[in-house]
């Protein structure tokens, strides 16, 4: 990635002050057809000249550093089936990664998958629903803590798990949570090599993540990440990226998703990659 942007960006144009009007959109393009070979589409010559002054690149985690296919690891609880069995009915249905990862466990163990009424999603915290005339939640010890749910059982499964990088999601009824599932996501095998590139020129790196701060630091020290900004909502990317530019000036936003989409056209310049979603590409001035 940065090897490919210097490559891009490198084009030295010798010119008088009248052939500059030429040699500049020359220079870009060439840099732009370069960087268009080591598939980088850029899609204005000015993001390759705000590029050079970029000081912080923030990241989306999931899909950006991760592989984007997040396992069930662990299942913790009286009974497991029984707590997989709730987690995948409440999940039925849902395109969310973390969903996908939980209906897929079931369907590896074979369990059955009831229909569900009332659903309720509750942004960037968990879900609701009634299964068979009982209601169950599913989300993050923040949301259980929101509702009351009393789940001080699990709270030393919870911090080791999540100090292994793990995403943890609780499972309970109204009185008690039940038990939890831990879910991992990979990073992508060359992320160290990628982030390592970028200290070496002096760019600050920063993951922005929806996880709680002992997930997200475990996951940043992993990739070798300066820092991490955690238990960020959905809806609160665009305010992280102001936070950066206050603090480092220029900054680039690399992202996948559709909530990146947002933060992407806020950054300084927005960073997509081809394999993310349509509207993150949209909202990007370069696409990887």
């Amino acid at each position: 990635l940065s090897l490919a942007f210097v490559t891009a960006t490198a084009v030295l144009v010798i010119a008088c002050p009248c052939a500059l009007g030429l040699g500049t959109p020359t220079a870009l393009m060439v840099g732009s057809g370069i960087g268009a070979n080591n598939g980088i589409l850029i899609r204005s010559g000015e993001s390759v000249q705000t590029f050079k002054d970029i000081r912080a690149i923030a990241f989306d985690k999931t899909g950006t550093l991760t592989q984007g296919r997040p396992e069930v690891t662990d299942i913790i609880g009286e009974n497991h089936q029984e707590i997989l069995q709730i987690a995948a009915s409440l999940e039925k249905g849902s395109e969310h990664v973390l969903a996908q990862a939980i209906l897929q466990k079931a369907e590896e163990q074979k369990i059955t998958v009831f229909d569900s009424n009332a659903f309720e999603a509750i942004s960037g915290l968990g879900i609701k629903a009634i299964i068979k005339e009982q209601e169950y939640f599913l989300g993050s010890s923040k949301y259980f803590n929101n509702l009351n749910i009393d789940y001080s059982g699990f709270k030393a499964d919870i911090n080791r798990l999540e100090i292994e990088a793990k995403t943890v999601v609780l499972i309970g009824n109204k009185s008690q949570a039940l038990g939890l599932l831990a879910i991992s996501d990979d990073l992508k095998p060359d992320v160290k090599n990628v982030i390592d590139s970028l200290h070496s020129m002096s760019i600050k790196t920063i993951m922005i993540t929806g996880d709680n701060h002992l997930t997200a630091k475990a996951i940043a020290k992993k990739a070798n990440i300066d820092e991490y900004i955690a238990e960020v909502m959905p809806d609160g990317k665009v305010d992280a990226i102001k936070k950066l530019q206050n603090e480092y000036g220029l900054v680039a936003m690399v992202g996948d998703g559709i909530n990146d989409a947002p933060a992407l056209k806020q950054a300084n310049v927005g960073i997509a990659l081809g394999t993310g979603t349509d509207i993150a590409i949209e909202s990007s001035d370069i696409t990887l």
